[in-house]
């Protein structure tokens, strides 16, 4: 609501307690107007603003939500949703089922995190083996997916999330401010860690092992994280920040499984990314070089600055 210039702050204020922010939250759901005539709406509208009165004071320690794993946008429907709902804030989730694996599907359905956990209890417990296989196939996608966010999730994540449209988060029992900047998805940082940190503003969300970046305000990768002042080069100039950005989002879009890439890993794709880069070394090199056949260079553990090191080629492929 900040970022959209719906609550103000006044000038200079760095502090906020949580009484204050819970009395600008209840001015905004009280300034908010029906926008239908009709009585019975208007009734309806009336009682969903006294429920998120009533949700409001629990924002202070956190909401319960329960994610349906059809779509990024299917939650149960209860009184903490109306807030979101009222004030036209988007929220979303990465935990989907993944439409290739219809054994998964049948078994989780249309059920939320709850549901299904209640039926994993009751197969368990059944003497169908139908119904026993069916809990475990449920089960196994939850110990499977248990960073609440998969492949499929992230993807539909993207389609679904609008340029420049600033939404929630849902992962982890956490709520994160996400946004999409040139079809590319970040979170804000709020870590405690980062406190000191003012290049430190966005976190990347393009992968499902938290493997992410970081950016400033206008989304410019912070290359120097953690680095002394001084330390490996830092204060590039800009058209070097300008390539290097490019360099990320290039990667980013590989990673994104275009065409002739589609049902492959993470993995899969960087090794075979990975074997790209080795055949094209291979082919400027005076003498034939092997390359890996097992692709392993993606996570040999060699530092990405060393890499960096070597002369850079208009065709190389950056992983990042």
């Amino acid at each position: 609501l900040f970022l959209q210039w719906k609550v103000k702050l006044p000038p200079q204020k760095e502090v906020i307690t949580s009484d204050e922010l819970m009395a600008h939250l209840g001015d905004c759901l009280l300034s908010i107007k029906p926008q239908e005539k009709s009585e019975g709406l208007q009734l309806n509208f009336q009682q969903n603003v006294d429920d998120a009165m009533t949700v409001l004071p629990k924002l202070a320690t956190g909401l319960d939500v329960n994610v349906r794993f059809t779509g990024v946008s299917d939650f149960e429907y209860t009184p903490e949703c109306s807030i979101f709902d009222l004030l036209g804030i988007p929220l979303y989730h990465g935990w989907l089922v993944d439409p290739q694996s219809p054994e998964a599907v049948s078994a989780v359905g249309k059920l939320s995190y709850n549901q299904l956990v209640e039926k994993i209890i009751t197969c368990k417990h059944s003497r169908d083996t139908n119904l026993v296989t069916e809990g475990l196939i449920a089960e196994q996608f939850l110990e499977t997916t248990a960073a609440q966010l998969t492949y499929h999730g992230l993807c539909e994540l993207t389609a679904a999330a609008k340029e420049g449209e600033l939404g929630v988060f849902f992962r982890n029992n956490h709520f994160s401010t996400m946004t999409k900047h040139k079809s590319h998805l970040y979170l804000l940082v709020t870590d405690q860690g980062f406190l000191q940190e003012e290049q430190v503003v966005w976190e990347s969300l393009h992968t499902v092992d938290g493997d992410s970046c970081f950016c400033d305000s206008d989304f410019h990768l912070n290359h120097y994280l953690g680095r002394e002042p001084g330390a490996g080069g830092g204060g590039g100039s800009p058209e070097k920040q300008r390539q290097v950005d490019q360099d990320y989002l290039i990667a980013l879009s590989l990673q994104q499984q275009p065409q002739g890439t589609l049902g492959l890993s993470d993995l899969e794709l960087a090794q075979q990314l990975q074997q790209e880069e080795y055949q094209q070394q291979a082919a400027m090199l005076p003498t034939p070089v092997r390359a890996s056949p097992q692709g392993r260079g993606a996570t040999s553990g060699r530092p990405v600055g060393e890499r960096r090191q070597r002369p850079k080629q208009e065709s190389d492929c950056v992983l990042l």
